[in-house]
């Protein structure tokens, strides 16, 4: 399933509109995103938003932050900073235990 058709059917099981889900995810600035761009990222017609619009939708739908950006296909930032920090045997061997764990 894609990182819109999981916020899509997440919202809809919520029973939550467009336009409401809208009216509670704020970009940096304050304002509202619109519910045409909710849409847009629901239909996958836009990529994944920044962690910051992720961690809100994951609030309001009451979905994990890390499984959102994993679907999303990005790493959460305390990640990304340990990642380039860590010696690459190390990162495989994550890896691989966290497929084996995952399956």
């Amino acid at each position: 399933m894609s990182f819109g058709q999981i916020i899509a059917q997440r919202r809809k099981s919520l029973e939550i509109s467009q336009k409401q889900l809208a009216d509670r995810i704020k970009k940096e600035d304050g304002e509202s995103i619109s519910p045409q761009y909710l849409n847009d990222i629901e239909r996958d017609r836009r990529n994944p938003p920044s962690e910051n619009l992720i961690a809100q939708l994951a609030r309001e739908l009451r979905l994990s932050k890390d499984y959102l950006l994993g679907a999303a296909g990005t790493w959460p930032q305390d990640l990304k900073e340990i990642l380039s920090d860590s010696d690459p045997q190390v990162v495989e061997r994550a890896f691989q235990a966290f497929r084996k764990q995952i399956k």
